[in-house]
């Protein structure tokens, strides 16, 4: 991709709108613009990221055995008078009435939804266990939206409904999902801690949500350090192991870690040493629900048991918030010039400035190089624009690609290019095919250098 021909519309001044570092970066590297409260488009760029999270968030819930669906973004408003929830969720919920009179909603959630679906089609414990999924554009008229897309009104949603015969597989598929969350996140780079949480107009027993550290949050958790150096990095998980799931599970959960509506002092210090207890401020990124039979009872949503009688199933809401994960990576990873994408959600791969556009020579090795990224299966965002190198640069800065390489006159003639990365700020000549093959091995591709 060359950057002379791409939309990227940067801000060099800090929007004034802006009240946390996500929203005012998202402005300033042209990944967003505001529409109404709380309402954005997604850029080319800020596009980018936000598929690059939905895709992590396909691929962990189908390694752990979850189907993807698609419902749709307006509901029945009968489907929400059956499970008594119509007149209890609030004026978050945008009510709308069609040109028949029905009554129709935009779905802040799909508990009733998914109900219908299942007890329309499933009728037999056998069939049982079952998770469906979907990511899709949810509406909740937030009294007062702001943060950018933290707390929007419209936002992308990964929302899945677990399906079982008894609490004690429901709890199965609870452990399933926290594990899958965790890996989630992991794979964006982010520090997630799973924290007890209220369940809020969702409703349920058990409940977690999962808190990224931010000195932005909007809750203030206490914790042990602890559960920070936890880490699932290559483990292997058999999502049909059960007692796997529980202990790993238990080991993100026995640390002491809460949010300032659960936290107790006394149990605080009693548990965690001093030297350990942490207080800082938390981004919510996800939470996950066991409802047991809140929605299958008043719905009928119910299967045949082995006895032969109908049994009421056990049910369990898990989401993410896609959209809200792109404001929080940029809570976390950040500094004083601007994003520092981790690996996992970049835009592309790498950024290549060519400091005389124009010049046979520089034009030809930036080429090569964007060629040989390509040939590994990795983007390139190409400056070929005819600006300042200070220009360039900041503009690489500022939308945070993990790896730059620059591409100058005097480098060209000794042989070599320079390599920088974003996060550490270090940099180092290299002949171009060492150069590829050290961004390569960062996202885990080998390359062979030839020479």
């Amino acid at each position: 991709m060359r950057l002379s021909r791409y939309f990227l519309p940067v801000l060099k001044e800090n929007p004034s709108e802006a009240q946390v570092a996500s929203h005012r970066l998202m402005l300033r590297a042209g990944m967003i613009k505001q529409q109404a409260a709380g309402i954005y488009s997604w850029l080319p760029l800020g596009w980018r990221v936000l598929r690059n999270v939905e895709r992590i968030v396909h691929e962990e819930q189908q390694r752990a055995g979850h189907l993807p669906v698609l419902m749709p973004t307006i509901q029945p408003g009968e489907l929400w008078q059956e499970s008594g929830r119509d007149n209890s969720y609030g004026p978050e919920m945008l009510r709308i009435t069609d040109r028949q009179g029905r009554k129709m909603l935009y779905g802040p959630t799909n508990e009733e939804m998914i109900t219908d679906i299942f007890r329309a089609h499933a009728s037999s414990y056998k069939e049982l266990p079952l998770t469906l999924y979907h990511i899709q554009w949810k509406f909740r008229d937030e009294i007062r939206p702001r943060f950018g897309v933290m707390r929007g009104r419209e936002f992308l949603m990964k929302d899945g409904y677990t399906f079982d015969l008894t609490r004690e597989d429901a709890m199965i598929a609870y452990d399933r999902h926290m594990v899958a969350y965790l890996r989630t996140y992991e794979r964006m780079g982010l520090t997630a801690i799973p924290m007890r949480a209220d369940s809020g107009p969702i409703g349920g027993d058990d409940t977690h949500e999962f808190l990224v550290l931010a000195e932005t949050g909007e809750s203030e958790v206490m914790y042990d350090s602890a559960v920070t150096d936890l880490r699932l990095g290559d483990r292997r998980v058999d999502y049909d192991d059960a007692a796997q799931l529980r202990a790993i599970c238990e080991e993100w959960t026995r640390p002491y870690a809460r949010t300032d509506e659960t936290h107790d002092v006394a149990t605080f210090e009693r548990q965690v040493p001093e030297a350990r207890r942490r207080l800082s401020r938390g981004i919510e990124v996800g939470q996950i629900f066991y409802f047991g039979t809140k929605y299958s009872e008043p719905m009928g949503a119910t299967v045949q048991g082995p006895d032969g009688k109908p049994v009421p199933v056990h049910m369990g809401s898990h989401g993410i918030g896609v959209s809200r994960l792109v404001g929080a990576i940029i809570e976390a990873s950040h500094d004083d010039k601007g994003i520092v994408w981790p690996e996992g959600v970049t835009p592309f791969h790498c950024g290549i400035v060519n400091l005389r556009a124009g010049d046979g020579a520089c034009d030809a090795a930036a080429a090569a190089l964007e060629e040989g990224l390509a040939a590994l299966g990795l983007e390139a965002l190409h400056d070929d624009r005819d600006e300042r190198a200070g220009t360039k640069f900041a503009t690489m800065d500022l939308i945070g690609l993990p790896w730059r390489i620059t591409v100058g006159p005097r480098g060209i003639k000794g042989g070599v290019v320079e390599l920088t990365s974003r996060r550490t700020g270090e940099s180092e000549e290299l002949p171009p095919a060492e150069a590829l093959a050290k961004v390569a091995a960062a996202y885990g591709v080998r390359a062979v250098v030839e020479g």
